[in-house]
Parts: C-alpha cells; sequence; structure tokens
C-alpha cells in the first residue's frame, strides 16, 4: 500500500468471541430473539438490533404468539424492498424446540409476485384481508398503497410488523409514518418495528415524540452481537483519501486475497468518471488477466498474477438478464455455505440492505453515501460471522479536494460527512453507557465488575457487566432523568441525539478547524439547543440531563479511542475501544461533568483525519471553513446568555470579560451581544 493511502483506521475494536450470541435456548431462540419474545405481549413494539443477529426470525416467535396467543387475526409483514421478502420464508421452528412453524402461503408472499407494487398486489392484500390465512408479506409501497385503498380501520385486530423501520419518517411527507401515526392513533392493531441502525440517516425523526413513548424498546447491541461471535474478533473502518481517478488507485485499498463487496460510486457522485461500465472493466483489468464468463453463475472469471482465479460479480451491467443472472447465483441456498463461491462483488445500487453475505471481509466504498443508515447498512454485510473470518473492516475512499473553489467546498461537505459517520459508527459499536451520578451515598450495583480492587466509595467508578454489554460509569455532579420520557431517551435515544449533533454542520467544522473554539460552545450551547429542538416538550431540568449523557456518552468514547491510538503509536499492544473506556474514566481521578464539557468531541477525529489527508489539502480545507466563520448570531447569543444566568446562580456572581477561564469569557460576550441585540430590537 502507498505512503498516500496508509491505512490509518478511525475506528478499530477487538472483541472477546465468547460465542454467546449465537447459542440458541430451548426454544431454538438467540439471545436477542430470546429477548425480544420477552415482550411479545406489548402492543407496540420496537426492536433495535444489528444485521445478522435474527430479527427477522424474532418476528416469526413473536407474530406466531400474537395470532395464537394474543387474538390478533392476522400478521402483515412490511419490507422496503422485494429481495428483502425472502427472510420471511417459511421456517421450521419446531424443529429446534418451538411450539410451531412458520408458514407463508406462497401467494401471499407478495414481494415474490410479479408486476409493480400498487395494481394487482394492492387487490390482493385486500383479498387477504377477507381471507381465513394468518400471515401476509409485503413491500412497504404496496402496504401504503393499501391503507390508502382499504383505510386504517381494514386492518383492526392485526398486527403489523414493519421491517428496515429506519425508512419511516414523522415527516408528514413520509406516508408510512403518517399511516403508522393514524394506526396509532386508532389504537387498534399491534405494530412491531425492526431495524439494524440507531439513529435515522437523514436527522428526521422516525415518530412523533407522543408515538414513540408508546413503544416498548427491545435493544441489541453491536458489542452483544460481536462480543458473542464465535470466529469474528476485529473491525476497522476508515475513511481514506485520494487525488485523480479512484480506478487507478483501488489496489491500494482492494486486496485481492480477501473476500470484498465494492460499491462504486453514484453517477451523479464527483468521484465518478461517469462511465460506470469502464470503470467496472478498469478494475477487472487492475486484478488481473480475464479469462472469460462462467456459464453457470455468470461470474468474471479473472486470473491474478500469483496465478489464483478470481470469481467476480458484477451487478452494475446495464443488461438486466446478465445482472439477474449473478444475483441469482449470489442468492442460491445451495452456495452459502461455500466460501469460494465468489470472491469480489461489484456493485453500486444493490448488495446493502438485506443482502446476506457471510465471507465479506471488506465493505470498500467508493464516494460518500446518501445517509449515515445506508453506511451502516453496507457495514453490516461485513460482520457476519463465519468460519475463518477474524477480520472485517469498512472502508470509505472519498476524492481529495481539487484545486477550483466549487469543487472545494463539495470536497468538504463529504469530508465533513464522512467523519460524522466514523464517530457515530464508535457510538454504535461501543459497550452500552449506564451514567450514574456519583455522591455519598453511591453503592456498588450487583452483577456488575469493578476491577481487581472493587469497587471504591471514595472515587468515581466504573463497573462491567460482560453479559449485557453495559459499562456503568459514575460521574460527578450529572444531572438525572426525572420524567419516564428523559429516562427513555438516556436509556434508548442517545445516539440519536448524538447523531443529530455530528451531523451539523457547523458543529462540526469549528469542532475540527476553529483553533480559538471554546469547547463549552459545543458541548453545552449548541448540543443544548439541539436537544431543546428536538425534545421542546422536556422541562429544562430534564434536557439538561439529556444533554449531561449525550456528552458523556460522545466524549467517552472519544478519548477512549485517544487512548487506544496512543497505545499503538508507543508500541504497546491495541487494548480496543472497549479497554480504553475503562481506561479513561480510571485516569482521571474524579470524573466530573465539568471536565467531560471541557473536551472537544471532534478533537480525536482531527488526529485522524490530520493522517489520512495530505497536508495541502488538509490546509485547503480548513481555509475554505474559516473563510465562511461567522460571528454570533442573535438565538447563539440568547444560548450563551442563559448559560451566563446560570452561571451567577451557581457562583453569585456574573462571567467576567477578562475571565482566565476561556468559557466564562465566553458566557460573558455572549450575554454582552445579548444585551446589544435585544436593545436593538432583534428579539421579539
Amino acid at each position: 500500500m502507498s505512503e498516500k493511502m496508509k491505512s490509518v483506521p478511525s475506528v478499530s475494536v477487538t472483541y472477546a468471541r465468547n460465542g454467546a450470541s449465537t447459542k440458541s435456548n430451548e426454544f431454538g431462540m438467540r439471545p436477542m430473539q430470546e429477548r425480544a419474545y420477552e415482550k411479545r405481549g406489548e402492543q407496540y413494539l420496537l426492536i433495535k438490533s444489528p444485521p445478522a443477529s435474527g430479527k427477522s426470525r424474532a418476528l416469526m416467535f413473536i407474530a406466531l404468539d400474537k395470532l395464537q396467543n394474543q387474538g390478533l387475526r392476522q400478521a402483515i409483514i412490511v419490507v422496503p424492498e422485494k429481495s428483502i421478502g425472502a427472510s420471511f420464508n417459511d421456517e421450521p421452528l419446531s424443529d429446534f424446540g418451538f411450539w410451531a412453524d412458520w408458514h407463508v402461503e406462497p401467494k401471499w408472499n407478495l414481494c415474490n409476485a410479479p408486476g409493480n407494487d400498487g395494481g394487482g398486489k394492492v387487490r390482493s392484500l385486500g383479498t387477504f384481508l377477507e381471507s381465513d390465512d394468518q400471515v401476509l408479506v409485503c413491500t412497504h409501497a404496496t402496504f401504503r398503497f393499501a391503507v390508502d385503498a382499504y383505510g386504517v380501520e381494514a386492518f383492526d385486530a392485526r398486527l403489523i410488523a414493519v421491517d428496515e423501520f429506519h425508512h419511516v419518517s414523522a415527516n408528514p411527507d413520509n406516508k408510512l409514518g403518517a399511516h403508522l401515526g393514524q394506526f396509532i392513533e386508532r389504537d387498534k392493531v399491534h405494530i412491531v418495528a425492526m431495524t439494524g441502525s440507531y439513529f435515522r440517516g437523514d436527522a428526521e425523526a422516525v415518530m412523533a415524540p407522543t408515538d414513540e413513548s408508546k413503544f416498548d424498546t427491545v435493544t441489541y447491541t453491536y458489542y452483544e452481537q460481536l462480543n458473542g461471535y464465535e470466529h469474528l474478533k476485529h473491525l476497522d473502518i476508515g475513511y481514506f483519501f485520494y487525488s485523480g481517478s479512484y480506478v487507478d488507485d483501488i489496489l491500494n485499498v482492494l486486496d485481492p486475497s480477501e473476500k470484498t463487496i465494492l460499491h462504486i460510486p453514484n453517477v451523479n457522485s464527483r468521484e465518478s468518471t461517469k462511465d460506470k461500465m469502464r470503470e467496472v472493466e478498469h478494475i477487472i483489468e487492475a486484478l488481473g488477466e480475464w479469462q472469460g464468463i462462467d456459464p453457470a453463475t455468470g461470474f468474471q472469471l479473472v486470473k491474478c498474477p500469483d496465478g489464483r482465479i478470481l470469481r467476480i460479480a458484477d451487478l452494475v451491467d446495464d443488461d438486466s438478464s446478465k445482472r439477474d443472472r449473478v444475483s441469482a447465483a449470489l442468492k442460491d441456498p445451495k452456495q452459502k455455505n461455500n466460501r469460494d463461491h465468489v470472491d469480489i462483488i461489484i456493485a453500486l445500487g444493490m448488495a446493502k440492505e438485506g443482502f446476506d453475505w457471510i465471507w465479506c471481509e471488506h465493505a470498500l466504498t467508493v464516494g460518500y453515501r446518501a445517509s449515515l443508515t445506508e453506511i451502516v447498512q453496507i457495514i453490516g454485510r461485513a460482520t457476519r460471522d463465519a468460519p475463518g473470518k477474524t477480520h472485517a473492516r469498512f472502508t470509505n475512499l472519498i476524492a481529495e479536494p481539487a484545486a477550483t473553489e466549487e469543487a472545494v467546498t463539495e470536497a468538504v461537505n463529504d469530508t465533513l460527512k464522512a467523519i460524522a459517520a466514523s464517530l457515530l459508527m464508535e457510538q454504535v459499536l461501543a459497550p452500552r453507557f449506564e451514567f450514574k451520578p456519583k455522591n455519598a451515598e453511591s453503592v456498588p450495583t450487583l452483577g456488575f465488575d469493578y476491577g481487581e480492587n472493587g469497587y471504591d466509595p471514595n472515587r468515581c467508578n466504573v463497573g462491567v457487566n460482560e453479559a449485557t454489554g453495559v459499562y456503568q460509569i459514575e460521574i460527578t455532579g450529572l444531572a438525572e432523568p426525572k420524567s419516564k420520557e428523559a429516562e427513555r431517551i438516556c436509556k434508548e435515544d442517545l445516539n440519536e441525539v448524538i447523531a443529530a449533533f455530528v451531523q451539523d454542520k457547523t458543529n462540526i467544522e469549528r469542532g475540527l478547524f476553529d483553533e480559538d473554539l471554546v469547547p463549552e460552545e459545543l458541548t453545552q450551547v449548541r448540543l443544548g439547543k439541539i436537544i431543546k429542538d428536538k425534545y421542546p416538550d422536556l422541562d429544562p431540568t430534564d434536557q439538561e440531563a439529556v444533554r449531561q449523557h449525550a456528552v458523556a456518552a460522545l466524549n467517552l468514547t472519544q478519548q477512549a479511542k485517544g487512548l487506544v491510538n496512543d497505545g499503538e503509536r508507543d508500541g504497546s499492544p491495541n487494548t480496543a475501544l472497549l479497554d480504553g473506556v475503562r481506561r479513561f474514566a480510571m485516569d482521571v481521578r474524579d470524573l466530573d461533568i465539568d471536565l467531560i464539557d471541557r473536551i472537544n468531541p471532534f478533537g480525536e477525529a482531527y488526529a485522524i483525519l490530520s493522517k489520512t489527508m495530505s497536508e495541502e489539502s488538509l490546509k485547503q480545507v480548513a481555509a475554505a471553513i474559516s473563510a465562511k466563520r461567522t460571528t454570533l448570531t442573535p438565538e447563539e447569543a440568547r444560548e450563551l446568555a442563559i448559560r451566563a444566568v446560570q452561571f451567577k446562580r451557581e457562583r453569585g456572581r456574573i462571567p467576567a470579560l477578562d475571565a482566565q477561564d476561556p468559557w466564562e469569557k465566553r458566557m460573558a460576550e455572549g450575554a454582552t451581544v445579548f444585551m446589544r441585540f435585544k436593545a436593538e430590537g432583534r428579539y421579539e
């Protein structure tokens, strides 16, 4: 690999491989499925669980119980695209100890029926509602059309199960989101929603807060999933930069010995050469000498310089008959456990969500993708467990800024999005944090291991429950949530809050490139505003509790990563992100919320960026961002003034403009600007 493309992963995690997530109980349920089944009596259930954790089968267990024991008439399974319908094919669950089998009449799996999502399929769904059969599978689109055609009341006493729930939105323009709101308002159906993503990629709320509060959530983390695997031990995630055409540099990151899914760029993106067919040809030529096409599968056969024959599946070909043959060969159930069936898959819009190739070791994506959830789905292609597969990685190749102003702006946006995606994946892959305020009454919690010396009542402790993947961290001065909704957000939705924060362009620009930044402007003012906007119904004390929990989760993960990277530079072994969390918390004698607020959440991301992007390009990006830096807005001045009032309440004096502490000085400046804006009549 050339020096320019040197691999510096932004996320590098190692797991225990304790085998727990692959073991089944007496009913044939794996741990995630068992956890979901325990909540089978809930009317509204949201399952957050990573790809390959068995969500489809979990739903089968729950649906069968609802049909048999809870009085529901039918179950309708709704999936985003036809290919995912195969996840709900017949399963002989009784062979593994369950009391019933899963069966879908062939005519009611509408994903297999010819034609578009409307018309005849909508009529078929209407016929199903009148029948005595119990299970139907269709796409999100067919379901939307059917609700429009028959009304929400036609679905009374039925289970609506929505797979890949992050496609749904509370935005009024999202029809499926609007329909779900109507179902919840009528309150005559049961809903099970499932997602492999822990946040929406477009920062839209999935449901209105009043609707979401009615759902009971089952969360199974990536940490639990990967820690419980038998084979996969190590996962790297990185963004790397190149100049010129990506096809010229592709072999610097594409290792032909690794099972790889390569997603080439969208034809409208900066990275595209605008000739996708030629790009595929160029990649194949770079890999070796073309040997023809396998007549059985349609795979391209390429001879490597070392004599190996690579089998390459081209899903980019515009000839639908060729592409369909390749796609069918990839889905051949007889080849599912054959590691040698295919070596490299080249795709553009395919092989993402719901695509199951357990042998994939490297998901290589050129150009930034449409949303963060799409990146999570692509990474999920590489995080399957398979014999002999100990390492997996995701690489996002991004073009460095060109000389022209227009290209620099676009390149900067792509760079910031890639960093945001990396920060979010760190949160998703980390263990689950449970924060507790440290005070004189604090005691150890049963089931948590506090390290060699046990629980120390005189310091902030870190406890680990390896069975559940929960890290319990005591923090001095931490505000506790008071309402049920704030408790739920702190327990289930911190990643949603962090997603909104790191996707805010101003936050990430200032966090990476503003040398005069006072971190509290990001951690207190800007994160505080995001939480007020996202959860306006929470009272101010609960909004502050959510803010503190979110910033603690983000900054502890970042500091832990910094310790891991420092360890690597010192030559000591990579102790992984998880150990880094414990090390950081233990290195600080008194872990308090003020200390956490004083950490720039983007500091570690900049350290990675400075190693992966050329110095010239980094200067160019910094210059482009600093050129548009503005003075305080009225909204920012108001937020700083509010913090200044809190400061006066706590300290008995107003913040000083000549203070040595940069945050006190910034609050004083904000309060001064606020008073000026107020005098000018800028506030209503």
